[in-house]
């Protein structure tokens, strides 16, 4: 399960169907994603980050430290 895209997507007031929009797919497949029922692709994990301002590594919990990494030039 992916608790940390639920728990900022829960800490903005927003829903699954917002996130989704986002992150370019349905409410459903969102929801998948959070449930940990589908993997979530490299493009929705890029657009969740750039979103929240968070590193990948953050959503993905391999770190506490949620500052994103600085962007190439």
């Amino acid at each position: 399960m992916y608790q940390r895209i639920r728990d900022l997507r829960e800490d903005h007031d927003l829903t699954q169907a917002q996130m989704g929009e986002v992150a370019g797919v349905s409410q459903r497949t969102y929801a998948y994603y959070e449930s940990g029922q589908r993997m979530l692709p490299p493009q929705v994990l890029c657009a969740l980050a750039d979103f929240y301002h968070v590193s990948v590594d953050y959503l993905l919990g391999r770190t506490d430290q949620q500052t994103p990494y600085p962007s190439k030039k």
